[in-house]
């Protein structure tokens, strides 16, 4: 009977130990942000940026590799800069925004290379799901924020096809170039 108990007694202390190897984070909405950069008539880049990105990161401590990402990116909030190009962009011409409002990324995989990640998963755009692989900085941090939680920090860079995800699909690549670039920067407060 003492031995039930001590092992009872072990296991209820190592539960806790197995439940700390994970932690939840979320974005900083006011300090993530999806960068892109697209070629416009093959003779200037084009750049903007979309806020928003809402979510969850799940952090194994003890091993990366078993972490997961799941975020959603409002298309609503694409900024180029220049009013009736945001327009167009938000149209259904590009993002056709009003029918899908948000994109989202769900890791399938999560490596350590070098000093830093390469994230694999599945990017929904524009109704069409695709799979990407994220060159990851980071994490930086952990460091107390404004808000008392400890935020980490990542960048991630990605080049994605626009014609694959059925964006501007009658748009030549002379016109609007088919490769866009993106960065990604996402600070994350631990929940």
């Amino acid at each position: 009977m003492k031995r039930l108990a001590l092992v009872t007694g072990i296991l209820a202390l190592a539960a806790p130990l197995a439940l700390a190897q994970t932690s939840t984070w979320v974005p900083d909405k006011a300090h993530s942000e999806v960068d892109f950069s697209i070629l416009h008539l093959s003779l200037s880049n084009v750049r903007g940026r979309i806020g928003n990105i809402g979510g969850q990161i799940v952090l194994n401590d003890a091993d990366i590799s078993k972490s997961t990402v799941n975020v959603t990116i409002d298309m609503t909030t694409v900024d180029t800069g220049v009013t009736p190009r945001d327009a167009d962009l938000k149209s259904d011409h590009f993002f056709d925004v009003t029918k899908f409002p948000t994109a989202t990324f769900v890791s399938t995989s999560v490596a350590k290379t070098g000093s830093g990640l390469t994230v694999t998963g599945n990017l929904t755009l524009h109704g069409v799901t695709k799979p990407v692989t994220l060159n990851v900085e980071g994490p930086t941090g952990p460091i107390p924020g404004m808000d008392h939680k400890p935020h980490s920090g990542f960048s991630a860079t990605t080049t994605i096809s626009r014609t694959a995800f059925g964006i501007a699909a009658t748009y030549p690549a002379s016109m609007v170039g088919d490769d866009v670039k993106l960065t990604i920067d996402l600070d994350i407060a631990k929940q």
